[in-house]
């Protein structure tokens, strides 16, 4: 694991400041951890905006099935696919202008945070907001 990837001011400036959240792969079902981590968004005070191909209105937020589609500013564009499906979203998310990519636990793509972060996009990678909450107590 590379120490940038997870720099303390980007997680800082994300969880302190960025207050919409676009989460790909949130769905419904409650089971899933982008389920609970969306909800944990929402409790800090977070707008969480499901990000799904079918669109749903997850945790009484509507669905869009591309970040393209999102008709406000995202501050943070938070991903939940697999580490090789990954990297397009961040793409995505320089390309609609967000703030901050967060990659959660797990998920490392290197080529898209060399990309991202060249693009002046800060990027945290391979954790997730519920272990850096904890972190700081």
């Amino acid at each position: 694991m590379s120490t940038t990837w997870q720099d303390p001011e980007a997680v800082r400036q994300m969880l302190d400041d960025a207050q919409t959240w676009a989460i790909v792969g949130l769905s419904t079902d409650t089971g899933r951890t982008a389920y609970s981590i969306a909800a944990l968004l929402q409790e800090r005070g977070k707008r969480i905006v499901p990000i799904h191909p079918s669109a749903p209105t997850v945790l009484g937020e509507q669905g869009y099935a591309t970040l393209a589609d999102v008709p406000f500013d995202i501050d943070v564009v938070d991903v939940f696919r697999r580490s090789e499906a990954a990297g397009e979203f961040a793409d995505q998310a320089v390309a609609i202008g967000a703030r901050g990519v967060w990659f959660q636990l797990g998920v490392v793509d290197e080529d898209a945070f060399e990309r991202t972060t060249a693009a002046g996009v800060p990027m945290v990678m391979d954790t997730c907001p519920a272990i850096e909450w904890r972190r700081r107590g």
